[in-house]
């Protein structure tokens, strides 16, 4: 932005309309300190990314405890008992991908963030102002199961598929009746410079977002700044953010901002307003950007993506001798999604394994903190490889742990061998997303992949009979999730656990067992194991 540009950070959250489906996650208050009183099952809280600024960022083991996912740390709280949890300032986080956040963002409040005195250098100019918006929302609902989780656990499929699309709550279509008197979701001055980040918090579907008019630079994606390329519009991902900056410089007027579907045989597509300050109280032209077709156009979108190396971010020196495109690969694991019945009842499966949680609810994270993994589960249950054979009616029901090494660097590759676009997302690591293609992955596809700018981030799509590889270094002690961001698919099994144990026992890499913790299964009565020294 220029001299005396001002503009405003606005987010936008785009997501499915559920038939009948619960909350995909709770949402916390994002405050320092909040009190919350667990009235049912289980409290979640959802980690951040990790690519934040050093000053932002929480120890590695504060973040894992804390996150509810990573080995179910959180155990069910007894109703009626007050829990109070320290939360310090954050960045960036996945608290936006929550499809609560539409039935919830009256009551948001924004984070506050600590600044350091003399902040690092930005890759964009900075706004002069900050928006903060609160979202209404609209439900859109059609006959559905009353419990879906129950809905499932009985084996029964999914059911309808989502019913329409959300826009920060609301969902409205091009054309239809508006005498002007709509109020627009966002205001704009002209000649201004607007940076929206749009989150995709939908239970299944890529969508595909753009502006009439208006074309989008990209800035950020899962926390990283990018090169800034220009595009017409963004196929986003089930748990993908961007970040776009959007400058005011057409006729004053009002306009449509589009989100729809992308890869379904069903098209789903809403509008939200957005108006040019003191433009006429007219409706839009109904005639929208069209969206891209076939999922080439979106590999090909994925593979112009680039990291901005010059940008400030917690990041390796590119020029420096740890760079990831120069670490030699020490285990590939490569894992295939596939889908089948177990007991005449629909699961989803990891190299044929579908994840289940020990029968005694311990939680896997303490069973190994107190040395008694071994009765909890077996490390390693599935293979670096997947079976030669998608064996539909042979998946098996287990507790799927892979035992990482500290400090490894790793390549993982998602194999997709199914008719649908899968979403992966991995707790407690930023990767980088070095390539991807159609066909199936073998040692040679890996001339092809991007070893000196890929983007580091914390989720990744994998495109029908296609693979989707990563690289990442187990730096991060702890017991961390590798889950689909479907939400059927994670619940009935696509998921599955890494282990990465320091054998130092150090504070430096993993903090203790916070004394707020509570104990179940076979560690409620054992000893505290001794506390991990410096």
């Amino acid at each position: 932005m220029g001299e005396g540009t001002a503009g405003r950070h606005l987010h936008l959250t785009i997501g499915e309309a559920p038939t009948g489906y619960p909350h995909q996650r709770s949402v916390p208050r994002p405050q320092h300190q909040f009190h919350h009183e667990q009235q049912h099952c289980h409290q979640r809280l959802q980690q951040p990314g990790r690519a934040l600024p050093p000053h932002l960022e929480r120890h590695p083991t504060q973040e894992e405890f804390m996150d509810g996912r990573n080995a179910r740390h959180q155990l069910p709280h007894p109703p009626r008992r007050k829990l109070h949890l320290p939360l310090p300032g954050e960045g960036p986080d996945r608290k936006l991908l929550l499809l609560s956040l539409h039935r919830n963002a009256p009551r948001r409040r924004r984070l506050r963030r600590p600044q350091s005195e003399q902040p690092p250098p930005h890759p964009r100019p900075l706004p002069r102002s900050r928006g903060r918006l609160h979202r209404s929302h609209r439900r859109l609902v059609q006959q559905g199961p009353q419990d879906p989780a129950a809905h499932l656990r009985h084996g029964s499929h999914p059911g309808a598929s989502p019913n329409g699309v959300l826009i920060n709550g609301e969902s409205h279509r091009a054309g239809e009746a508006d005498d002007g008197s709509r109020k627009p979701l966002f205001t704009m001055k002209p000649d201004k410079v607007y940076n929206y980040r749009i989150c995709n918090v939908g239970l299944r579907n890529p969508l595909n977002f753009r502006i009439q008019d208006h074309p989008l630079k990209l800035v950020e994606m899962d926390g990283s700044h990018t090169v800034q390329n220009v595009y017409e519009s963004l196929d986003i991902h089930v748990g993908q953010c961007f970040s776009v900056l959007v400058t005011a410089n057409q006729p004053v007027k009002r306009y449509y901002m589009v989100a729809s579907s992308r890869f379904t045989k069903y098209d789903l597509s809403a509008v939200a307003l957005i108006a040019y300050e003191a433009a006429p109280a007219e409706a839009p032209s109904a005639e929208l950007p069209p969206s891209p077709v076939g999922w080439a156009w979106s590999l090909n979108q994925f593979r112009s993506f680039r990291w901005n190396l010059t940008a400030s971010a917690a990041r390796p020196n590119p020029q420096g001798s740890y760079h990831y495109g120069g670490i030699e690969i020490t285990r590939t694991i490569k894992i295939a999604n596939t889908a089948g019945t177990v007991d005449g009842k629909l699961r989803y499966a990891v190299n044929g394994v579908s994840f289940v949680h020990p029968s005694d609810s311990t939680p896997l994270k303490l069973a190994e903190y107190y040395g008694v993994a071994d009765k909890v589960f077996k490390y390693d249950v599935i293979g670096d490889e997947p079976p030669a054979t998608d064996d539909r009616n042979n998946i098996k029901l287990d507790v799927v742990v892979i035992n990482g090494t500290f400090r490894n660097f790793v390549e993982i590759v998602f194999e997709n061998h199914e008719k649908g676009v899968q979403s992966w997302h991995v707790d407690g690591y930023s990767f980088f997303a070095v390539g991807m293609d159609v066909g199936k992955w073998s040692p040679k596809s890996r001339k092809n992949y991007n070893l000196l700018d890929a983007v580091s981030r914390h989720t990744i799509q994998v495109y029908p009979k296609s693979w989707s590889a990563i690289l990442l270094t187990l730096d991060n002690a702890g017991m961390w999730n590798v889950r689909s961001n479907a939400w059927e698919r994670h619940y009935l099994g696509q998921q599955f656990y890494i282990s990465v144990v320091s054998p130092a026992r150090s504070l430096r890499d993993e903090y203790s067992l916070p004394d707020i913790s509570l104990r179940c299964g076979i560690i409620k009565d054992l000893p505290t194991p001794p506390p991990y020294t410096i």
